[in-house]
């Protein structure tokens, strides 16, 4: 399926769209992924090249928190990284775009993508970040909650984390609320923001398809969420070098994952708006 022919392009200049959600197999996911890695090696350069921006401002990210003596935000600043990950992966969208055109990509695609759709997409960034500063209220809170307001040093937390009941109810609690977070911030946003690059659709309509995809598809939605998941474990496990080459992957994926899920076409007379 190639979203850049099959789908419409000025849905403000028509009196409505017709979004239809496809249903997909438990197969699609790793299929996804699949496609997402022959992306990456049509355009080895420029993905990496994109995805090491992203590893360097993470590296910059941390050492500046260690040398502000904010070393105990690195835990939730790195698991937040999930709510503004689908933001990332805008770049990349770009870059399968250029693919699809049948043409080289290059870093202006990466991370000029996003100026067509700037308002719409500020908008989901918008609701993206309300998540992440709710996970960080979160985590204030059970910090407090387990451990006080006494930040201890950090050999005493990292060890206190793994193996005392304070530390280990913290994790369990964290994991459980976290995930619901992270599923929430999911299911608004795995489609809508490679939606709205390819249409002219508001934030909104992005959302409701995204949920909607997640809702008819469930299983796979879930699998996809926990191959994304996993995928970032590992390259945050890596300090951070690994993510070099996940995050281009990912955001292949997701533009592969969408054209699966998303037919948008100009509303027929007689038709619904939505199916």
């Amino acid at each position: 399926m190639n979203a850049a022919t099959a789908k419409a392009r000025d849905a403000s200049a028509t009196p409505g769209v017709r979004i239809t959600i496809q249903p997909v197999g438990m197969e699609r996911p790793r299929a996804w992924l699949a496609a997402g890695i022959e992306d990456f090696r049509q355009a080895a350069a420029v993905s990496l090249a994109y995805g090491m921006f992203w590893v360097g401002l993470s590296i910059a990210v941390t050492v500046g928190a260690i040398y502000l003596g904010l070393w105990h935000w690195l835990l939730p600043l790195v698991a937040g990284f999930m709510f503004i990950g689908p933001l990332v992966a805008v770049g990349s969208y770009g870059i399968s775009r250029a693919l699809e055109a049948n043409r080289a990509p290059h870093l202006g695609d990466a991370f000029g993508a996003w100026r067509p759709h700037a308002g719409q997409l500020a908008m989901m960034g918008v609701m993206m970040m309300i998540f992440f500063m709710a996970w960080i209220r979160v985590a204030t809170l059970l910090f407090a909650l387990f451990f006080g307001f006494e930040v201890p040093s950090p050999d005493a937390l990292y060890a206190a984390l793994l193996t005392t009941p304070q530390g280990l109810g913290m994790i369990a609690v964290g994991t459980v609320l976290g995930s619901v977070l992270a599923f929430g911030a999911f299911a608004i946003s795995v489609v809508a923001i490679p939606t709205l690059m390819d249409q002219d659709l508001t934030f909104m309509e992005g959302i409701e398809a995204s949920i909607r995809s997640v809702s008819r598809n469930f299983r796979p939605m879930l699998l996809w969420a926990a191959i994304l998941t996993g995928c970032v474990l590992v390259g945050v496990l890596t300090f951070y070098i690994g993510l070099a080459l996940i995050l281009p992957v990912l955001g292949f994926a997701s533009w592969h994952a969408y054209e699966d899920l998303v037919v948008v076409k100009p509303q027929e007379e007689g038709h619904q708006l939505h199916s």
